[in-house]
């Protein structure tokens, strides 16, 4: 009851808010707006930081005329990923990217170092920064390692042939790794993307499923960089806008109707999963970016790395014997796939609500002007549904 209260009052001072006090103010989250997505109740953070073990860092650049990006970096889990790596799998929603580490992931169904998520020409310095600190890290040896890193272009507003990510940056975002709230819109990763042709960037969400369905939690994080035509629990705000694709069948253009793009979504569960069961949940990731008005276009890299961070069900890489672990049957499934469409489609929207206007001598990328955003969802009756249907 607390709870409700507290979103209730904030929305309601959010909209009492003239125009201009409103975006001079920090933004929102969708949750704090009166957005509120699914069935289930998020985390204490509704941040992939619920999952236990999970440390997300970032470090945004920002340098002279035409540098706008940053690096996002998430750890999965405690301990020497190498020596104990955690089941993993890379799931494909359209391949058209530059994820660095995808084949050993879905060769050994596992995942040895932290994830970086980067701009896309910067994937590349960027993994030689994480080897790097893969090898200071206490218990490695002279081994290959196998750095995961993914991206979105944001090539919009930032110079990415400069190679801005650099083994500085990256130290930077993995020291500053931690188990609290998540800087969401513009920021690391997110500093210089967009959604649906507004800004958008970093955001994260979370479900924790009941007791009597497992008592796991899911965690998404994504870096938004993608197009299509924007709905929010299901109101067209993208046709509202005015910003959609082909809105008059001319070719796409930057102003606000871009097509193509990327998505770079990460999913953590504490649920002990193998990494079949892994592939399976980042389908429903890829539901879950659907709801939300893609239809991963020709020139979209839509990737989602999903990880179980289970302690039961990690195998010591110099394990010579059996190993048993537990793994939910295929039929305990169902809950996880509903929470983690529904955590993947509010952190979509949160990354929307917290992005703010970012420009460079490159361009601009415009944050989704709020009062009119929540005017239209108000119109369409799509806020506040914990207050106004019943509970589940």
């Amino acid at each position: 009851m607390n709870r409700l209260f507290v979103l209730l009052v904030s929305f309601c001072c959010l909209l009492a808010l003239p125009l201009s006090l409103a975006q001079g103010q920090e933004r929102p989250r969708a949750r704090e707006a009166g957005l509120v997505v699914g069935i289930f109740e998020p985390g204490p953070l509704n941040a992939i930081t619920d999952v236990e073990g999970v440390l997300v860092g970032q470090e945004t650049v920002i340098e002279g005329d035409d540098i706008r990006t940053g690096v996002t970096a998430i750890i999965p889990a405690p301990g020497n990923l190498y020596t104990d790596p955690v089941p993993a799998w890379v799931h494909i929603g359209n391949g058209y990217g530059k994820l660095i580490g995808e084949t050993q992931i879905r060769e050994f169904g596992e995942i040895e170092t932290p994830i970086l998520l980067t701009c896309t020409l910067c994937v590349w310095s960027a993994a030689n920064a994480l080897k790097e600190w893969v090898y200071e890290q206490p218990g490695m040896g002279e081994h290959t390692v196998n750095p995961v890193v993914g991206e979105t272009n944001d090539a919009r507003v930032n110079n990415m042939w400069a190679d801005p990510i650099q083994r500085q940056q990256v130290f930077a975002a993995l020291d500053k790794a931690n188990s609290g709230p998540v800087a969401e819109g513009s920021v690391g990763a997110g500093t210089g993307t967009q959604a649906f042709g507004w800004k958008g960037g970093i955001g994260s969400s979370s479900r924790v499923l009941p007791e009597q369905l497992g008592g796991y939690t899911v965690g998404v994080l994504v870096q938004t960089n993608y197009g299509g035509v924007m709905s929010i629990n299901g109101a067209p705000v993208g046709r509202e806008l005015g910003t959609y694709p082909y809105r008059d069948n001319l070719p796409i253009s930057d102003d606000g109707e871009r097509e193509d793009g990327s998505i770079m979504i990460v999913v953590a569960t504490d649920a002990p999963l193998n990494a079949r069961n892994l592939d399976r949940l980042g389908t429903r990731a890829i539901m879950g970016l659907g709801r939300t008005g893609s239809y991963a276009s020709n020139g979209s890299g839509d990737y989602v790395i999903a990880f179980s961070t289970d302690p039961r069900v990690r195998k010591a890489r110099a394990a010579s014997e059996p190993i048993m672990t537990p793994e939910l049957s295929n039929g305990a499934m169902s809950p996880l796939f509903a929470a983690t469409a529904e955590a993947t489609e509010e952190a979509i929207y949160n990354a929307i609500f917290k992005a703010t206007t970012v420009s460079s001598s490159r361009g601009e990328l415009r944050a989704v002007p709020l009062e009119q955003l929540l005017d239209i969802l108000d119109r369409h009756g799509v806020l506040n549904w914990d207050q106004r249907l019943p509970r589940p």
